[in-house]
């Protein structure tokens, strides 16, 4: 793909980015801000629908609870990953307890879930912490 649109993480403005373009720090044309920060979005449900109806960049959602043991262990080795992968993947976390209608829409049944989406499907899911390379290696198949 020679382009892709990305939303805007602070105005939810549509962005076309040359694909050349997306190791270099593009800005919205809107706002200003950083198009694909170096951690994950923090997404709620209509955020999450906006990204799947618009963006072409495959999304990774970790789906996480607070409370959840796992999801602690797992949160530093998913914020590297967005760091590493920026450019390549769109990393973002929901949390299923402040957003639960999101998470029934997508049948999340346990925690973290991993799912996959490009252009607005999912492609491939997994549940359950994953260290670091495995995450890498996981997510290596998508981009």
């Amino acid at each position: 793909m020679s382009e892709h649109f990305l939303i805007c993480p602070a105005c939810g403005a549509k962005n076309r980015v040359p694909a050349t373009r997306l190791q270099q720090g593009p800005q919205c044309g809107k706002c200003k801000t950083a198009l694909l920060p170096a951690g994950p979005l923090t997404l709620d449900g209509p955020r999450l629908e906006r990204l799947l109806a618009h963006e072409t960049l495959p999304l990774v959602v970790d789906f996480w609870a607070p409370w959840c043991g796992p999801c602690k262990m797992m949160a530093p080795v998913f914020e590297a990953a967005a760091g590493e992968l920026q450019g390549r993947l769109r990393l973002a976390k929901l949390d299923t307890e402040a957003h639960p209608q999101a998470a029934a829409r997508f049948g999340i049944r346990s925690i973290p879930t991993l799912i996959v989406f490009s252009g607005g499907k999912e492609l491939a899911r997994q549940s359950g912490a994953l260290p670091a390379g495995q995450l890498r290696q996981w997510l290596a198949q998508f981009y």
